[in-house]
């Protein structure tokens, strides 16, 4: 089987190859056949790696410990379910995934757009193709995960902070992000190289674009969840150089989403369109360049490889060649409307972008001074929490002021009286909750108390808007406020979804806030039958247990809880001991309590010999508003991208090309 998986790799590759110098040939020449076989490579190479992929994920459901990727990442008591987390949890299964992942979603753009691809934009097959080929030349030649070697009576296991449900979900998720963010600057380069630079590539990749955003911020919000609940800090974001590489092309994915709005309604913002879709795929790249490389030290990356040169030098010929090929079309790309007034919706959309994209450049400077420090002055520096979160305030909070004034202003030019006038309701809504929260102590914090009046602001906004719809939908229609509510929002998904996002952010600004500037915490040592009180928790402990699980020892502490003399139960923290990877890892309790939205928060943090505990417990508020955010953002992304006929048929008729854009 290991000889079948190398065989699919090469086979993968000796397609994806042709797929790049066949189909540059074929738009080169205008030869539409080689075109059409060069798009039928790229499927095959989908299959290819499939296959490859369901020998890796089989060596791993029966213990082939004879594949030394699986001997290092898998033991015999792992539990099967993990074998998928064990799959993607090194460096050649991961890359194994990106493969596999940008062929097949490769294929399916390709295919709905077949005669799009054919005719207008043929580079988008050659440069899919040139992107899968150095993956394909890294699994076959660099880092493969079909090496074998003599089967050990056991593997080395699974990291032990991977043994956890969310990583099953998470690095996938995220890698849907990652490439799903080569569609559309596949697009967007075979438009340039086209010369086809009218809006047609943004619409065949505008739900390409929108699920790939999607994916990544929901795959970011999952891995803050298992930093929650896996990693024992207590903390769900902690600005690790890892996480950073995947907020990074989600600000500038945002910030492109926003910005396209502008050129399909106004025909403007097209050179600052096509740099935005070539920075999120470089920061794509260059997110799996600091987990693959090893160069900074996270829980999330790998060990140190041969292969960093290799990422390095891919993403200075991607970076290189954009730049090249943006520059050589500017005069293509001059767009013929300009901005009216720099009070308009326009003016607000360019505003928030350069938020985002000052954001994102900041967070790169964090990431990237270290290593830039160690090479050239060989000294070893660190860039902290404290840096990304003053800057997080810097361009977040004026961010979200933008969203909440978004709604309210007009297109093209729009008077500061009608603007505070539109915004009156809103802004006095977010003053009166602002001074209400001041009243009651929850303003002890002056950061803190902005960005709850912030959120609020945004939220009263939307909800106005809504309102505002509603009513004249129903003056028009004579029906009643639930048909005519329906009829508002399925008359145009993309706005009113947006809104929903919108609406998601603003509860995961003031979750963020509240577990940020109004936690509290205790920690002490506690004999069985003491007691600990932590802002009206009273936590008495009652001893320890241990058991046997499939594939650890579990040692627990029964810790009692009550609060106002009434008792919440009995919570287990404790630590786990692997043994065929002879690890312990901190299991955490968490009691979460509504409608406050506060998580109490237990880690053991020491059993003693003499039966003692040294317990450290957090009282967290309102993070539960931030997981209740991500659920908002799943439904607003998929209102978002659900098909909308009126909209297909409007953009027909704008290209005259029904059958190019009815996957659209």
């Amino acid at each position: 089987m290991p000889g079948l998986g190398r065989a699919a790799l090469v086979v993968a590759l000796g397609l994806v190859l042709y797929a790049a110098l066949a189909g540059a040939y074929g738009a080169a020449r205008g030869k539409r056949r080689v075109v059409d076989s060069a798009t039928n490579a790229l499927v095959a190479a989908f299959m290819a790696a499939a296959a490859a992929a369901a020998v890796l994920l089989g060596a791993f459901l029966t213990d082939d410990l004879s594949l030394t990727y699986v001997a290092e990442h898998s033991s015999r008591a792992l539990p099967r379910g993990y074998a998928f987390t064990a799959f993607w949890s090194g460096q050649e299964g991961s890359l194994l995934l990106w493969l596999l992942v940008l062929t097949g979603m490769g294929s399916a753009a390709v295919l709905l757009n077949r005669r799009l691809v054919r005719e207008l934009l043929p580079w988008t097959v050659p440069i899919l193709g040139g992107v899968a080929t150095f993956f394909s030349l890294i699994l076959v030649f660099v880092s493969s995960p079909f090496v074998t070697q003599p089967p050990p009576a056991d593997g080395l296991g699974l990291n032990p902070s991977l043994q956890n449900p969310y990583m099953i979900a998470h690095p996938p998720l995220l890698y849907l992000g990652y490439v799903g963010l080569t569609i559309p600057f596949a697009f967007a380069m075979a438009a340039l190289a086209s010369r086809r630079v009218d809006e047609r590539w943004i619409v065949a990749t505008r739900r390409w674009t929108l699920g790939a955003w999607a994916f990544l911020g929901i795959g970011i919000l999952v891995g803050a969840k298992w930093a929650y609940e896996e990693v024992g800090w207590g903390g769900w974001y902690a600005w690790d150089p890892v996480e950073n590489a995947a907020l990074m092309p989600w600000l500038v994915a945002t910030a492109f989403l926003h910005s396209v709005m502008v050129q399909e309604k106004k025909n403007m913002l097209r050179v600052w369109n096509v740099v935005l879709v070539a920075l999120a795929f470089g920061l794509s790249l260059f997110g799996t360049f600091l987990t693959r490389s090893g160069v900074v030290n996270s829980i999330h990356s790998f060990a140190e490889s041969s292969i960093g040169a290799w990422f390095l030098g891919f993403i200075c010929v991607v970076v290189a060649a954009s730049i090249a090929l943006i520059l050589s079309r500017l005069p293509l790309l001059r767009a013929p409307s300009k901005m009216e007034s720099l009070v308009s919706r326009e003016a607000a959309f360019l505003y928030n972008n350069l938020f985002f994209v000052a954001f994102a450049l900041t967070v790169l400077w964090g990431v990237a001074y270290p290593l830039v420090s160690e090479a050239v002055r060989g000294i070893a520096a660190t860039v902290g929490p404290p840096y990304y979160e003053f800057f997080a305030l810097v361009f977040g909070l004026p961010l979200v002021f933008l969203m909440a004034i978004g709604p309210l202003i007009a297109w093209r030019r729009a008077s500061w009286r009608a603007l505070v006038k539109a915004g009156a309701w809103p802004g006095g809504i977010a003053i009166a909750a602002g001074v209400a929260l001041a009243a009651t102590g929850s303003g002890a914090r002056p950061v803190g108390l902005v960005g709850y009046t912030f959120a609020i602001f945004a939220l009263a906004a939307i909800g106005l808007e809504l309102i505002r719809g509603t009513r004249a939908r129903r003056a028009l229609e004579r029906t009643g406020w639930i048909d005519a509510f329906a009829s508002l929002v399925s008359r145009n998904r993309r706005r009113y979804g947006g809104y929903v996002v919108h609406a998601s952010i603003a509860l995961l600004v003031i979750g963020a806030v509240g577990i940020g500037a109004f936690s509290s915490s205790r920690e002490g040592q506690l004999a069985p039958g003491q007691a600990l009180a932590v802002d009206g928790y009273v936590l008495r402990y009652l001893g320890s247990t241990e058991r046997q699980a499939a594939n650890a020892v579990e040692l627990r502490a029964r810790i009692e809880v009550s609060r106002d003399g009434q008792q919440l139960g009995v919570l287990e923290p404790g630590k786990n001991r692997y043994l065929a990877e002879q690890q312990t890892s901190n299991e955490v309790a968490i009691r979460p309590s509504w409608p406050s939205g506060e998580d109490l928060f237990l880690i053991a943090e020491q059993f003693n010999e003499d039966g003692s505990l040294y317990l450290k417990v957090l009282v967290n508020p309102l993070v539960n508003v931030i997981w209740l955010a991500g659920v908002v953002f799943v439904l607003g992304s998929m209102f978002t991208m659900w098909p909308d006929a009126r909209e297909q048929r409007r953009l027909a008729q704008r290209f005259a090309d029904p059958e190019a854009y009815a996957s659209t």
